[in-house]
């Protein structure tokens, strides 16, 4: 018996028909299959199908039969993937994890600075709020995260850029004919604030408010951009978001600079020092050419607010 001859008995029960078995599954000329099924009927020493006009039935013994035959082709199959398995044994892995969005502006920078190295390891991208990124690159689930400066014991960072912050509205809010908008000016009921999980935006924001006499009453609050944007398309409202928001904005909002001296945001590239990953090595010996490579596709000095090259 041969594992063909499973193959071609499953298909034919399958599909409850010679001809439908031996064209569109085993692509083989009908008087083949009939008689490898023949030979195989032989080898069992009992019927399996009964043949009539009408198509193919399973004996009882045909019924038996098949959940073992199935069993044995899957067995096969999975006995060919460990040999593969064990020829090519499996390739380093190497995880980065993006504040969600950023890898539209990051991960194509990443992939630069490795590309010597890509095909050589299993390269793995996620997206999560920047705190449970912090807390991945802590537990050692990632090797690289893009986020904020989050408060974690055994993370490193280098700050890669800073962004301005700026306001997101509907494109027919009467602000929305600024070119840039006085904070002061904004409805503090309209404003979209901030729950805990954008605490170090949150934070920039209300010291922000806070230095301008400005008190807000929001009723919404966004954890993330995604929230954030479908609240602002929602209610009509206006909050403050980094500029990276910009190119994942849908038609109906606008973004507008803040007059006067706007905040700025850091992203910065988190691993753990101890980290033995040699990919991460090469990541970190490059980081200033990463950081100038996306200065230049931007157009832009990568500056901070004082006028200084980020640290």
């Amino acid at each position: 018996m041969e594992l063909r001859h499973l193959r071609y008995f499953v298909a034919v029960a399958e599909e409850g028909s010679l001809t439908v078995a031996a064209e569109r599954r085993l692509h083989t000329a009908q008087p083949s299959l009939s008689r490898q099924l023949r030979d195989l009927e032989q080898e069992v020493g009992a019927q399996l199908l009964l043949r009539s006009s009408r198509g193919v039935e399973l004996t009882p013994a045909g019924r038996a039969f098949l959940d073992h035959a199935r069993r044995a082709l899957q067995a096969a199959a999975d006995a060919v993937a460990a040999a593969r398995r064990a020829a090519r044994p499996p390739k380093p892995s190497f995880s980065v994890g993006f504040l969600t969005g950023q890898e539209v502006e990051w991960l194509s920078h990443v992939t630069s600075v490795l590309r010597g190295h890509l095909k050589d390891i299993d390269f793995r991208v996620s997206s999560d709020f920047s705190p449970d990124i912090g807390e991945a690159i802590q537990r050692g689930e990632i090797d690289l995260g893009f986020c904020r400066l989050e408060p974690q014991p055994d993370v490193s960072y280098k700050v890669i850029a800073h962004e301005p912050i700026l306001v997101i509205l509907p494109a027919d809010h009467p602000l929305a004919a600024c070119a840039a908008i006085d904070v002061r000016d904004i409805d503090p009921e309209s404003f979209i604030g901030y729950t805990g999980t954008p605490h170090v935006l949150r934070g920039i924001v209300d010291r922000y408010l806070r230095e301008r006499g400005v008190v807000v009453s929001p009723v919404h609050a966004l954890d993330g951009i995604a929230t954030g944007i479908s609240l602002v398309a929602s209610t009509g409202g206006v909050t403050l978001l980094p500029a990276y928001v910009e190119p994942l904005l849908p038609r109906s909002l606008v973004s507008r600079p803040l007059t006067g001296n706007a905040p700025v945001i850091e992203i910065a590239a988190g691993y753990r020092a101890d980290n033995p990953s040699p990919i991460l090595q090469v990541f970190l010996e490059n980081i200033d050419r990463l950081i100038a490579s996306k200065a230049k596709a931007a157009g832009i000095a990568q500056t901070s607010p004082d006028g200084k090259p980020p640290p």
